[in-house]
């Protein structure tokens, strides 16, 4: 695999990378065991997160549920890797979130990563 042009500013969600991983595994040439097995692994590791069940739909859903909250980027892409189910969980990804978000946020965004990850009933038992 070559980069052709090479941004480094870009963000991937771990949907995006499994997705590019999936649709590269097949270009394995024999000269490259550590990379063919590199790969694997992380297609492997991968599958088993919330991004297994994450699509480019839910992933623009997301963003645009998100876009009335005061969140970075990088903050946005953490919750969306990770699917947080708690407003602790939240906290320990968000600097400062008890100064930034008020409790109201925070349900919301439990609610849209919820949606995300396919599991409403999880948010509605926990509040």
């Amino acid at each position: 695999m070559k980069v052709i042009k090479g941004n480094w500013n870009t963000l991937l969600s771990n949907y995006e990378v499994l997705d590019i991983l999936q649709n590269t595994k097949s270009y394995k040439k024999q000269k490259m065991n550590q990379l063919a097995t590199i790969t694997y692994q992380t297609i492997k590791y991968l599958e088993d997160t919330p991004c297994k069940k994450q699509n480019p739909e839910k992933i623009r859903e997301f963003l645009k549920a998100m876009e009335p909250i005061k969140l970075t980027k990088a903050e946005k892409l953490m919750l969306l890797n990770l699917c947080p189910t708690t407003p602790l969980e939240i906290q320990l990804m968000v600097e400062e979130s008890e100064e930034r978000l008020s409790e109201e946020e925070v349900e919301t965004v439990l609610r849209i990563v919820a949606d995300v990850r396919g599991d409403e009933q999880d948010v509605e038992q926990e509040t």
